[in-house]
């Protein structure tokens, strides 16, 4: 009985020793890999004829997305709660030759959701890809606007966006092809003052971004591709007030070449990726440093924006 003991445990070992080297291996595989594509980026991917789902296309940078999209061939559906802005929207992409149609919901009443979804697949059919640019908050709306309350803001930035997914995304894991779209703010990368409920709802879309690809992984479902884009607020050039600690460092852009860096990652099938692109591995330094260190970071940063 001895013997086979030490044979069964030799063997666990062997197992064990196998499996840390493949690991190990894999590992350093990917991580050549992610070199490699930093000064080698992988094909992108095309969109002509993709249904997209654009929910927030009234402004902003939803707006920007639905507009580049109809430029890329795709078919764009714009949702939003303001029927002016929205229909703006529609008319400067059919007015540009573009195809879009416009949908008026308050996503954040899940009976509209779920009516919105069937109206828009008995219409129109098979929705391949979906953009969720709610809750993304502007620099303006940050220094003017009161904190929201904690039920309205995770209503609007992760149970609406559950519910948008829970409906659409089935149909794609059938065909095996489809595209979800997840964007956050620098709320999801530090606290914001004054803006708890917020800074709680971007992490947890974080959360569900990573679930998602989880769920398409243990699936084996390689044809459905989750991106996580993390878009920070000091990138749109909306408001004079702002005050950047490293202007030369972080800069700032127009909402159009936010789409533009928004939709090349997507067309790449990155799964993580940000706007700018350059700050993508803060984040990840964050989240492995010792506590004290990312303090330290924060600090230094101070998120980028002064708010004073």
């Amino acid at each position: 009985m001895f013997p086979f003991k030490m044979l069964l445990r030799g063997y666990s070992l062997c197992v064990l020793m196998v499996d840390t080297m493949w690991v190990i291996i894999n590992a350093m595989y990917a991580i050549l890999q992610a070199v490699y594509e930093v000064f080698s980026p992988p094909p992108k991917k095309s969109v002509e004829n993709e249904m997209a789902l654009v929910v927030g296309a009234g402004r902003g940078v939803g707006r920007e997305i639905a507009i580049k999209l109809a430029q890329l061939n795709a078919k764009v559906i714009c949702v939003d709660n303001n029927e002016v802005n929205n229909t703006k929207t529609v008319a400067y992409i059919k007015g540009n030759g573009g195809a879009a149609l416009s949908y008026i919901c308050d996503i954040t009443k899940k009976k509209n959701v779920d009516n919105l979804a069937k109206q828009i697949k008995n219409e129109l059919g098979f929705v391949s890809m979906v953009f969720y640019c709610c809750g993304i908050p502007s620099p303006r709306s940050l220094m003017t606007e009161p904190p929201q309350d904690i039920h309205d803001t995770l209503d609007l930035t992760l149970t609406s966006y559950f519910w948008i997914i829970d409906n659409f995304m089935e149909d794609m894991k059938v065909k095996n092809h489809g595209h979800i779209v997840a964007l956050t703010s620098v709320a999801g990368l530090s606290y914001i003052k004054h803006q708890k409920p917020l800074s709680v709802a971007q992490f947890a879309v974080q959360g569900l971004a990573e679930s998602l690809m989880e769920d398409l992984r243990v699936n084996k479902i390689t044809g459905v591709h989750v991106t996580l884009m993390h878009i920070y607020p000091f990138i749109v050039e909306d408001s004079s007030e702002l005050r950047m600690k490293i202007p030369s460092y972080f800069g700032t852009i127009t909402p159009e070449k936010a789409a533009d860096s928004i939709l090349d990652s997507v067309r790449r099938n990155y799964p993580e990726s940000s706007v700018p692109k350059h700050l993508l591995f803060l984040g990840h330094l964050l989240r492995i440093l010792p506590r004290k260190a990312t303090v330290l970071i924060r600090d230094l940063l101070d998120t980028g924006v002064d708010f004073a």
